[in-house]
C-alpha cells in the first residue's frame, strides 16, 4: 500500500499528486522517508490525556497546512528532524511505553500515514498496548483517515477556521471548513463517544481543540457553535488561549499580539452561555514558547 500511495501522493486535501518514492515533494515537503524532531513525555496536553506520567508525543517534521502562526514552525516549515525507518519509529513507540507514556500521541502525522500504520504493526507485534492519538491540524480526507480505523483510538484535530477568508489567508486553503467537519465526522464514526479508565484517562474518543486567535473572536463562536449543535457532549472541545506570536507575521500584524484575556473570557463566557460544559480551557499562562517544546531530536 505504502508504495502505490507515495508514487502519486494525495494522502491530504491538496492532493499535490507527487512521487515520492522518487524523491520528488508536494506542498508539504516531506519524501517518502518518515522524519520526526522529538520523542518523549509531553506534561501540557489535556488532563485527561497527559494524566501524571505524560502523554508519549511522537512530533513528525512537515505538515500539510503550513499556518503563518505556527507554533510548531521549527518542524513545520523549517523542517527540522532526523529520518527514521518504520522499524525506529516503531522502537520509539516501545521505548515511550517502556518510559511510562499514557499513550502514543501522533503530532502532525497525515503525510506518514501509511508508514506509521506499519510502524505501529511492527510494535504491536512487540508488545505496544498503548492507546494511539492521531493530533491532527483537522486538514484530513476522509479517504486517509479511514485507512487508520482499527489503529486509533483517540482523534485530536483542531478546529481552526469557520470563515473561508481566514483559512484561506492563514493557511492557503479554502476549503479548510468542508473538509476538517467532514474530517471529524468520520473521526466520530470510527471512535465513537469519549471513553475514560478509572483515573479518568481517556481511553477512545474524539478532542476537538480550538486555538483562539486575536481579533476572530467571532469566528471562534461560529466554531463552538456548530460543534454543540452538531455532537452536544458526544465529543470534548478544548478551547485554547495559549496563541504565541511566532516568526515572520509582517502583513498578518492582527496575529503579532498574544490573545488578550478579555478575548478569552468573551469566548468562555459564550461557550458556557450556549450550554458546553464538556471540555477543558487554558489558564493565561499557558501563552509562552516555553510551552512549546525544544526540537531537539530528543528520543530520536
Amino acid at each position: 500500500m505504502k508504495n502505490n500511495v507515495l508514487s502519486c501522493c494525495k494522502l491530504c486535501p491538496r492532493k499535490c499528486g507527487a512521487d515520492r518514492n522518487s524523491g520528488e515533494t508536494g506542498f508539504c515537503g516531506a519524501s517518502d522517508k518518515i522524519k520526526i524532531a522529538r520523542s518523549d513525555l509531553h506534561f501540557w496536553e489535556e488532563p485527561c490525556i497527559s494524566g501524571d506520567k505524560g502523554s508519549g508525543t511522537v512530533f513528525f517534521s512537515h505538515c500539510t497546512l503550513k499556518c503563518v502562526y505556527c507554533q510548531n514552525y521549527k518542524i513545520s516549515t523549517e523542517n527540522k528532524g532526523r529520518f527514521v525507518t518504520e522499524s525506529e519509529l516503531a522502537h520509539c513507540f516501545l521505548d515511550l511505553q517502556g518510559k511510562g507514556a499514557l499513550n502514543i500521541n501522533l503530532v502532525t502525522p497525515t503525510h506518514y500515514v501509511p508508514q506509521i500504520i506499519e510502524a505501529l504493526k511492527i510494535a504491536k507485534e512487540k508488545g505496544l498496548s498503548l492507546p494511539v492519538l492521531y493530533n491532527t491540524s483537522g486538514y484530513e480526507k476522509v479517504e486517509t483517515l479511514r485507512l487508520l480505523k482499527g489503529y486509533v483510538d483517540v482523534y485530536l484535530p483542531d478546529f481552526k477556521y469557520y470563515d473561508e477568508r481566514f483559512s484561506s489567508k492563514y493557511s492557503s486553503c479554502k476549503d479548510y471548513f468542508k473538509v476538517v467537519t467532514s474530517a471529524i465526522d468520520e473521526m466520530f464514526s470510527q471512535v465513537g463517544e469519549c471513553e475514560f479508565d478509572e483515573n479518568g484517562l481517556l481511553k477512545k474518543g474524539v478532542v476537538v481543540r480550538h486555538l483562539c486567535l486575536p481579533s476572530l473572536t467571532d469566528d471562534t463562536k461560529r466554531i463552538l457553535k456548530y460543534l454543540n449543535r452538531r455532537f452536544g457532549e458526544s465529543v470534548l472541545i478544548s478551547i485554547m488561549s495559549q496563541y504565541t506570536p511566532m516568526g515572520d507575521l509582517k502583513g498578518y500584524e492582527e496575529l503579532s499580539s498574544p490573545l488578550s484575556q478579555d478575548e478569552y473570557s468573551d469566548v468562555l463566557e459564550y461557550a458556557q452561555l450556549i450550554g458546553i460544559s464538556n471540555g477543558f480551557s487554558q489558564e493565561g499562562e499557558s501563552a509562552k514558547e516555553s510551552f512549546i517544546p525544544p526540537f531537539d531530536l530528543t528520543g530520536v
